[in-house]
């Protein structure tokens, strides 16, 4: 079940599982999360990206349970980051004082993190916005200076991923989902600092695409691709992808991004359904930005 890397010869891939949308609490569908559990065991990856929405209330036992389940993965590094759902809704005091802490306490303590593997630096981003908008996010100009201080110091020929759980770009469907506020900002500036993949969750259904589709770009040779995941362990699919369940497969070489998109089927479990293969764009020899205070980049 394990994808050929698309640059045999080339260099070693970096492979990463991207899952979404878990939303432990009532949608949540055991028999589907064990069979993502099945394929999670027959794939070979260096990362697991977790792009929002493990809870469907933000209740202390469905977090509980999210990260329980997300420990019987295969050990290797791992980047959570909060989803909307991931917030209080019908608890006001909690949403405004307090709206992360049970996704601090028992998922991570860092709402906005970084994590390296060999050939790649992976920076996650929390979208939510609480006390602003409990459904559209919000990406803020310091996170952005926080995603460029994490790739400061990426080596050139490293792959650079951004993950968030709301999306820079709406879905190409009759659903016509609006994007968040300032998106066109965070595109730009993520072509600036070389983004190769953007990942992300929150509409509950798939799409596999690049970041030209939607902006005009200041660099025309180049976009970003866009991997949106759906839900994939809960019964609230939506579109194309109502009732369904689905992840997706990254595989990065060095002039090659493919995107292996897999759906749940009750009699296989998850099989690949399509697969999406992008040419990757050389990086800068020097680095892009400074190194920004740490201070500026808040948790």
């Amino acid at each position: 079940m394990r994808p050929e890397s698309i640059d045999q010869g080339e260099n070693v891939p970096v492979r990463l599982l991207h899952i979404s949308d878990l939303h432990f609490g009532a949608p949540f569908v055991p028999e589907v999360a064990e069979a993502l559990l099945v394929a999670a065991k027959q794939l070979s990856f260096d990362a697991i990206v977790v792009s929002g929405d493990l809870t469907q209330r933000a209740r202390r036992n469905q977090f509980i349970a999210a990260q329980e389940y997300l420990e019987r993965f295969p050990e290797v590094p791992r980047l959570v980051i909060p989803g909307n759902h991931d917030v209080p809704l019908y608890n006001v005091a909690r949403r405004l004082t307090a709206p992360h802490r049970l996704f601090q306490t028992h998922v991570s303590p860092d709402l906005n993190a970084v994590i390296k593997i060999p050939g790649a630096t992976l920076v996650g981003l929390d979208s939510t916005a609480p006390r602003s908008a409990i459904s559209n996010g919000r990406i803020h100009a310091w996170q952005l200076d926080f995603a460029a201080e994490a790739f400061a110091d990426t080596p050139a020929d490293w792959v650079r991923i951004v993950a968030a759980h709301h999306h820079f770009a709406p879905a190409p469907d009759y659903l016509h989902d609006s994007t968040m506020p300032k998106s066109k900002r965070a595109i730009m500036r993520f072509v600036d600092l070389e983004v190769d993949l953007i990942l992300g969750g929150h509409l509950h259904r798939s799409y596999i695409g690049n970041s030209l589709d939607f902006y005009p770009g200041s660099h025309r040779e180049r976009g970003i691709v866009i991997a949106q995941c759906g839900t994939s362990t809960s019964r609230r699919g939506r579109g194309r992808e109502q009732q369904k369940n689905t992840f997706n497969f990254a595989t990065v070489c060095k002039k090659r991004i493919e995107i292996t998109h897999y759906m749940y089927f009750a009699e296989h479990g998850f099989i690949e359904t399509s697969s999406h293969q992008f040419y990757r764009h050389a990086s800068a020899q020097q680095p892009l930005l400074p190194r920004l205070d740490k201070n500026r980049a808040r948790g």
